[in-house]
């Protein structure tokens, strides 16, 4: 199964179940896309829980203030089947500034607007809004 589908249906899932926290595996690659999400106000925390073979990652799921859950939707481009990749100049805004492009780069894990600013490309993991 794609472990970074599983991630992100996950988060969004959990937040319109009404649930506070989502759990999920842990690595560090899904680690970093979760601190990137944190960063960019998507959700409340993320945390490493649990011992050596049966560690996960707890995710605080963040609210609107009228109850409905901050992540609505999420549309994985980057497949394991089907890689999709950007360069800096093909990154483009979408849902008029309020999604988020999450790229795997050289640089690490990068939103659109980072990635653009650093001009470095590297494939489109998903978008989320």
């Amino acid at each position: 199964m794609d472990k970074i589908s599983n991630l992100i249906i996950n988060i969004k899932n959990s937040g319109r179940a009404g649930k506070e926290y989502a759990y999920v595996p842990f690595s560090k690659y899904k680690m970093e896309i979760v601190d990137v999400l944190k960063k960019e106000g998507l959700i409340v925390s993320a945390s490493k829980k649990g011992k050596k073979p049966a560690k996960t990652i707890e995710i605080g799921i963040l609210y609107n203030k009228d109850g409905s859950p901050k992540v609505n939707d999420v549309t994985r481009i980057s497949k394991p089947s089907k890689r999709i990749y950007m360069g800096s100049k093909d990154i483009k805004i979408f849902k008029g500034g309020k999604g988020v492009l999450i790229l795997s780069t050289p640089k690490g894990i990068l939103t659109g607007k980072e990635a653009k600013k650093e001009n470095v490309g590297g494939e489109a993991l998903f978008k989320i809004w």
